[in-house]
């Protein structure tokens, strides 16, 4: 995470849904929180309004309980294209919640070599890796100029006692982290180059679509190289399948534009069992 801390945050048993939200508000506004992005802003979050309030943590939780909520979100902030909203090794503080935007998750071996292990787009969260060791394990860059709503993790944990839409819902988040990593074990372990190029771009168009988004026409944010890393392929391999799904007219790609998305002929490259 960038930034540095001047100031802890309250205690728990100082931060409480009963607290009225103006207070809580005053509250925060005179405490620093640790690690907070550079050019954060601590002014006009709100969650009622925001478009992607049914895909973020708040989906679930009743509009007569947002009110409450909206403390949680504690600052937003814009990480530039390249920069690390944090890096693996950093103290685990907070949960982000993209607002726009895209972020990739790193990881790196002991030679430097990096590996990515996920991609991230609007009203999905970050930072969940740190949850078990009190560590961010993964870094994320910012892919293209991003926005992220800054959570702290212990104002969710006070919150989530108070309102159990909240704990069924960050429950629910975790639960989905859990089958990412087995969808990606799987992805790497029984999947041909094909396969894992197919089910990359059905999840990829899937998840432009609960978002209001065309599902078959779309920029990708990554490298085809970062794309690579994530499946477990070359280079080489990741651009000769995608002149394959061409010429078969399964998609329409020119650089980075995707257009004409086949998605149920990627879905017969994954064959009837997947």
């Amino acid at each position: 995470m960038l930034g540095s801390a001047q100031k802890a945050l309250p205690p728990v048993d100082r931060i409480g849904s009963n607290m009225p939200a103006i207070a809580l508000r005053q509250d925060l506004s005179r405490t620093n929180l640790p690690n907070l992005p550079t050019g954060a802003n601590r002014s006009g979050i709100t969650c009622a309004k925001c478009n992607l309030r049914e895909t973020c943590l708040t989906s679930g939780v009743p509009a007569e309980e947002l009110g409450h909520f909206e403390n949680i979100v504690y600052a937003r902030s814009r990480i530039k294209r390249g920069k690390a909203l944090y890096s693996a090794g950093d103290s685990f503080r907070c949960i982000y919640a993209v607002r726009s935007g895209f972020f990739k998750s790193t990881v790196a071996d002991s030679h430097g070599r990096e590996q990515v292990t996920g991609f991230f787009m609007g009203g999905e969260l970050l930072g969940m890796d740190g949850l078990g060791s009190g560590v961010c394990e993964s870094s994320a860059i910012a892919l293209e100029d991003s926005d992220v709503c800054s959570m702290p993790y212990s104002l969710i944990e006070q919150f989530g006692r108070d309102i159990p839409t909240l704990q069924r819902r960050l429950n629910t988040v975790l639960a989905r982290e859990i089958q990412r990593d087995h969808g990606v074990m799987l992805l790497l372990g029984c999947m041909s180059a094909e396969e894992r190029l197919a089910a990359f771009l059905i999840n990829l168009s899937g998840r432009f679509l609960r978002r209001g988004c065309s599902g078959s026409d779309f920029v990708l944010r990554m490298t085809r190289e970062e794309i690579g890393s994530f499946l477990g392929l070359k280079l080489e391999t990741v651009s000769r399948v995608f002149s394959t799904f061409h010429r078969a007219g399964l998609i329409k790609a020119q650089q980075k534009q995707i257009s004409n998305l086949d998605v149920k002929g990627l879905e017969r490259v994954l064959g009837p069992d997947r």
